[in-house]
């Protein structure tokens, strides 16, 4: 009988299909058989079952961020200092991509409040809240914040609040040297066109990239300290974060609070207005 292999061949043949069967089909009885072989010894990892684990690849480094060239992804130093008024300076930075925070927002938090302001505070960077509505300050955080301006006298639209960083950390976190430093400039040309009397630092951050101071918050905070900008010095009291007041709600904390924001608003009242 012909082997059926043979025979589709065959079948091809007559069909004029050539080229997709080249060898000789052979039948079983003309293959030979391989070689018996000992059977191997079974591995130390087959006898107890456990399989050899699979090295895993090797983690690639992650690619440093290379920001834009361009003048609106990367705004120059002479187009931030040329800005005359601050509806001026957000125009001129809001498209900012320096540095890896700018790409991954989704509103640029600029800062808002009176551009007249005598008493400015500074805080770390916009959090969920205020990545959705472009507005610094305005979660939980903000809340407390608007009641401990409350508390001195003060409302909202009388100060002016801003952040070291106008884009969100991914997942809130505390904005890295290099993010703070490509903000920082953005950050003292509001200052200069604000000229507030007193500089109130909320948190380690702005103490420590506006200042320039790296201690503790804890050890620092009610110590007048100083920043130099648009040829002048300005007071700074540095006090807690909102949030972190949130974590330790003591009596301790509040109280530090409350006699470094009463410090900084008589020194406000002292100094009067900016001048014009």
């Amino acid at each position: 009988m012909e082997h059926p292999l043979q025979a589709w061949r065959d079948t091809l043949d007559e069909l004029g299909v050539i080229g997709l069967v080249r060898e000789q089909v052979q039948t079983a009885d003309a293959v030979p058989s391989a070689p018996s072989q000992p059977n191997p010894a079974p591995s130390s990892a087959a006898r107890s079952g456990v399989a050899r684990p699979v090295p895993a690849p090797a983690a690639q480094p992650p690619k440093a961020y290379v920001p834009p060239s361009d003048a609106q992804g990367c705004p120059p130093v002479e187009v931030v200092a040329a800005a005359a008024t601050l509806p001026e300076l957000q125009a001129a930075i809001q498209g900012c991509l320096a540095c890896p925070l700018g790409p991954g927002r989704l509103k640029f938090v600029f800062g808002e409040g009176n551009p007249r302001a005598r008493l400015m505070f500074v805080g770390e960077g916009p959090g969920r809240d205020e990545d959705l509505q472009g507005r610094p300050f305005v979660g939980k955080a903000g809340e407390l914040l608007d009641k401990m301006i409350g508390a001195i006298g003060l409302r909202r639209e009388d100060v002016y609040i801003a952040n070291v960083v106008k884009c969100r950390p991914p997942d809130n976190r505390t904005p890295a040297p290099e993010e703070a430093r490509a903000c920082l400039g953005y950050l003292r040309r509001q200052i200069e066109l604000i000229g507030p009397s007193v500089i109130v630092t909320l948190g380690a951050t702005p103490l420590r990239e506006l200042v320039g101071i790296s201690e503790g918050i804890t050890r620092i905070r009610g110590q007048w300290k100083r920043v130099s900008a648009g040829g002048r010095d300005i007071p700074v009291m540095p006090t807690f974060h909102p949030a972190y007041v949130l974590r330790q709600y003591t009596q301790d904390v509040r109280r530090a609070v409350w006699e470094d924001l009463k410090a900084a608003k008589e020194w406000a009242d002292k100094a009067g207005a900016p001048e014009a």
